[in-house]
Parts: C-alpha cells; structure tokens; sequence
C-alpha cells in the first residue's frame, strides 16, 4: 500500500511540476479536512477514543504518505523525553532542562541532515514536524512548571496556560501527535488540546446554536469558515504554479540577468522572487488553519453582540497585513504568529529574573534561540543578521523623517500618504534581497546572489547606521520634544496643593520621584523581539546608571514617605511596642504602595492614550 501511494505521490509531481516535499505536505494538509469531519463526529465524551484516532491519522501520515520510517522515532524521541522530564524530574530548572534537551536533539537533526546526508530540498524530512514539536514541548514543559508555582507568582498568561494536574501518556502523545498540525503546525498549548478533547472548549456556544437535532454536538458548526481557509489556500497554491513562470531562482545565478537588465529590473526581480517564496507558506498554513478550524480547535469563543463566533485561535499566518506592510516589524508580526508567541512567552519572558523586565540577555538568547531553531546552514544567519539591523534601520528613519508628515498635533499631514508608499516600496523591496539566502541556504551562492545586485541593502543599512551613529548624526536626527517643567514649589501651600492627577497622600517631591520612574518604564517596549529578530538600538540603550537612577528615585520617595507618615506620625508614647512600630511601618508601606500603583495606572492610560491616537491618525 505505501508503495501504491508513493508512486502516485510521484505522479502528481511530474503532473502539478511541484516537488515530492510540497505535494507530500500538501497531501497530508487536504486530507486532513476528510479527517477533521470524521474526527467532529466521534463521541464527545470518548476522550480515549479521540487520542487513538489522533496518534493513527499522524502515524499514516508519516508511515504511509511522507514515508518516514526513522522519522516517527525522531518524534517519538523528543516527546518520550520531555513526558519523562517534566514527571520525575524535581527541580526548578527542569523547564530548561527540557528545553537543552529538546533543542540538542533537534541541533542532531540539522547537523546529520546538513553534514552527514546529501541534501534535497524537493524530498521531505522530519526537521520540519520536529521543529513544530520542540515549540509544543518547550512550552508543555513551562506549563507543568507553572503549575507547581504560587499563583500569585503567576502572571495572567502564566495562569491561563499552567497545567495542574500531569496528563497520563495517551493524551500527552495525542498532543504531541495531533494530526492536523504534525507536519507544519500550528502550534498550540497543551491547555487548549486538552479543553478541545473534553468539549470545555466550547462551554460558551449557545444551546441554540449547538448542531444536531435529536443528539446535541459540543462542536459548533465551522464547515464554511473552514471552507473560506480553504479557497484561500487554492488561491495562494494557483499563485505559487503562475509566479515560478516569471521569476525562477536559477535565472539569478546566469549572466544574462546581470548583462540583460538593468539595477532596478534586478531589485524588483528579487522582489517577486520573495513573494514566490511566501506563496508555499500561505498556501499551506492556510488550509492548515482550515483544517483545524473544520475539527473544532480553532474555535475562540463566542461574541454574544454579533451572535457570531471567532475562529482564530491558532492563526498563524495573516497575508493581507504582510504584503501591506510598511515596515520589517509589521511584515514579522504576521508572519508565522505561533513561532512569535512561543518565542515571547517560552523564551524572551522566561530568561529574565522572575519580576524583573527583560533585558539585553533576553534579548540577544532569543534572537540565538529563533536562528538556531530554523537550522544550522549559514542562509539562515545571513537573513537574521541583516533582517535585524533592518529594523533597526526602520527605526531610525521612523523617528526622524516621519515627524515631517505629522502636524503638532500628531495628525497627518497630505503629503503623508507619499511616506507610507516609499515605506512600503522599500518595505517589500527589502524582504526580496534579505530572504533570498533563506531558500538559497549556502553562503557563496548566498553572496553571489545578492551581488547581482550591488548588495544594495547592505549598502542602505551601513549608510544609516554611519548618518544616525556617525560624527554627523546630530545634523539628521529630529530632537524630541522637551518635557514640560515642573511647577516650582512656592512658599504658599494653597499653591502646592495636589492637582486631579496628583497624588492626595505623597507630597509633590514624592510624586515627582515616583512619576518619573514609573513614566519612564511605561515609554520602554518590552515585547519580545519579532521571530527573534532584534532591533540593535536595544543593545545601544542598555545603560547601567539609567536603571540605577530609576531605583534612586523610587528609592527617595519611599524614604521620604516613611519618615512623613510612620517616623513622624507615630505615636509617641513611650509605652508603644515594637508591634506597634512594626504594624505602622507595614501600614506606611501599603499606603506607598497603593500610591506607586495609582500614578502608575494613571501615566499609563495618559501614555496608552496619546499612542492610540497617534496610531489612529496615521
């Protein structure tokens, strides 16, 4: 049977022109649309059943279609390890222990395929599913941790995904193993696999709204939103068989592209070359999507004003926004989203101290993490380096050509609209330079590659760098606006009386300590670097005494307010305890407390406010 199916694998290869890796995952992918309407009818209450049917469906996929015979034991591997990991091991560090262990292992495979086998990139091998699994399992490991913490230690993403109770081995394998996101994703929490097999996924879906006339099904309907994702994938998979006719890969490494056309023919070459690379991963995570839409794991709750129901909970991919971006940040935001997620909340969020904000080690371990991830071949490096001093670039011009299509008021001005055009033009012309070492992988063909082109990128970003960090960079960047003055304090209480937004229990010297610190943290972005891409002026910020400075002021209003209100305002009889003192000081303390949280949420509506309506008018 397996040898029936390959042969006819190889048939719809010379048919379509698509490679055997494509039309493999590709086959897999739309079959599981058949499995997913199979799968919504088994007995909700069947959780065994369920398990079995999901650990069967991937088995023939592997086994039977991609015929993978040593990659089901590389798969195996990785989840027997981390099931073992995070049941006995008892320590603190086991979530990072089952992370090296999860990342060695892959490391073996992107070696041994890179080194010790010859690559082909049109036959299919495990890396890919075991990419999508270490994602799973780093983040399975995570949750047990949670788990075992205090939940006031936990954050409300933390809580959400914790698991408190270790799952026995056949749910835990069904998760790992679940059909319709083995070979490329999405990737999801075991929270949500474990709610979707015990129908509490859906506790919110109206009675009348439930499918099924004598017997009531837990699964809503989603046959025609899954339908949607589905003709979005034919329509990105009829691209990917046009495009390939005007732009071919091949063509860049001949010398008549060189001698035939012109510099600005050759970017936008490239240009459509990139879209051509996309398509495969539109298509593909698309009907993925579909497809789990179709089995009941997409669903995202209910919106009760528009009686209808969100289907977006494993999106990975949004085209539209991609090919519309304006910026290298935008573009990654809607690329690959579940990779985005795992590396904020199981890698970024995880390497800071626990109530600490993450930092430059943050920082630079993630964008180690998403590179070493995605391969060991040099394209990949070549693409992250330079991605990341994009954007870093990005935010250079942003800062300082922007504020010219703005009025005072943060409004755009007419001409605004010609910004966000070479914005995106360049934008879209980028990607096509910097992705090519991505698919090209080695790094002589990378580089000469990008010489065809002058290495105009190259050229760009060291040009920036020179005119924003240079000896000349006070003549091109636009100075921020000065911070309004502090009004003085005057000899006349009245005077120094506490505005709306001041504080009724600090004094104005307080105040302004506290205001200071908290102001300055709110204006930092602490998201986590896009795909692991950093922008570099992060390494630039890192400053030691600004952090100490912060503390300094925190530090002064607390002094300050504890001698005002407990020193000071105690009460002097001599016959007072140290409970007493000890009760007081906790008092003063919470009263600090209270107030630090009170400016801070009030500079934080004031700071969200003034960047959504900035956002609003651009």
């Amino acid at each position: 049977m397996i040898s029936a199916i390959q042969i006819l694998i190889n048939s719809l290869s010379d048919i379509t022109g698509l490679d055997q890796a494509s039309i493999k995952i590709l086959t897999c992918t739309l079959l599981s649309f058949g499995f997913s309407i199979i799968f919504k009818r088994l007995p909700d209450q069947n959780y065994t059943l369920k398990n079995i049917y999901n650990v069967l469906v991937s088995a023939f996929y592997v086994f039977g279609i991609c015929d993978l015979r040593s990659g089901l034991g590389t798969l195996l591997i990785s989840s027997l390890g981390t099931y073992f990991i995070t049941r006995y091991l008892r320590t603190s560090k086991m979530p990072w222990v089952n992370f090296l262990f999860l990342m060695i292992h892959m490391a073996y495979s992107h070696v041994h395929l890179q080194f010790f086998d010859d690559y082909d990139p049109t036959v299919i091998d495990i890396t890919g599913a075991q990419m999508i699994l270490v994602m799973k399992l780093s983040a399975f490991g995570w949750s047990v941790h949670d788990g075992k913490q205090p939940r006031t230690s936990l954050n409300e993403y933390n809580k959400s995904r914790a698991i408190y109770k270790h799952p026995n081995i056949l749910p835990y394998i069904g998760y790992s193993f679940f059909y319709a996101s083995l070979l490329t994703g999405p990737a999801f929490d075991y929270v949500d696999y474990d709610k979707f097999m015990h129908s509490t996924l859906f506790d919110d879906v109206p009675e009348e709204k439930r499918p099924g006339r004598r017997v009531k099904r837990r699964i809503p309907r989603s046959g025609k939103q899954a339908f949607v994702k589905l003709l979005q994938g034919f329509f990105w998979a009829f691209l990917l068989f046009q495009v390939p006719k005007f732009a071919d890969l091949k063509y860049v490494f001949k010398n008549e592209f060189v001698t035939d056309h012109g510099f600005v023919y050759r970017i936008f070459y490239m240009w459509v070359l990139g879209f051509s690379y996309r398509l495969k991963y539109y298509a593909i995570w698309t009907i993925a999507e579909g497809a789990c839409i179709l089995c009941g794991i997409g669903y995202n709750g209910f919106d009760s004003e528009t009686g209808e129901f969100k289907w977006n909970r494993v999106q990975n991919i949004d085209p539209v926004a991609f090919e519309t971006g304006q910026s290298v940040h935008a573009c990654l935001e809607a690329w690959n989203q579940n990779t985005n997620k795992w590396l904020k909340y199981y890698v970024y969020l995880r390497v800071a101290k626990p109530g600490k904000k993450p930092g430059f080690k943050s920082t630079v371990f993630t964008f180690a993490t998403s590179a070493f991830w995605h391969g060991t071949r040099p394209g990949y490096y070549l693409t992250f380096v330079l991605g990341a001093l994009l954007q870093t670039v990005g935010k250079y011009y942003r800062r300082n050509i922007r504020p010219f299509f703005l009025k005072s008021d943060g409004s755009s001005k007419p001409t605004k609209v010609i910004y966000d055009f070479v914005c995106w033009i360049n934008t879209q012309l980028a990607f096509g330079f910097i992705v090519q070492p991505f698919v090209i992988l080695d790094f002589k063909n990378s580089l000469l590659c990008w010489k065809t082109v002058n290495y105009w990128l190259v050229w760009v970003i060291g040009v920036s760098f020179f005119i924003y960090n240079g000896p000349l960079a006070r003549y091109f960047k636009v100075k921020a606006p000065s911070p309004p003055k502090k009004k003085p304090v005057s000899d006349n209480p009245a005077e120094n009386a506490p505005s709306t937004f001041e504080s009724v229990l600090l004094s104005n010297e307080e105040n302004r300590h506290v205001s200071h610190a908290v102001k300055k943290k709110l204006e930092k972005d602490y998201d986590a670097p896009t795909l692991g891409l950093p922008s570099f002026d992060v390494f630039q910020d890192m400053d030691r005494e600004e952090i100490d400075d912060d503390i300094k002021h925190l530090h002064d209003a607390w002094v300050s307010f504890k001698q005002r209100k407990f020193l000071n305002g105690k009460d002097n009889d001599k016959n007072d305890d140290k409970n007493d003192d000890f009760e007081g000081l906790k008092d003063a303390y919470k009263n600090f407390i209270d107030e630090i949280n009170r400016i801070f949420q009030s500079e934080k509506k004031e700071v969200y406010n003034m960047k959504e309506k900035i956002l609003t008018q651009l």
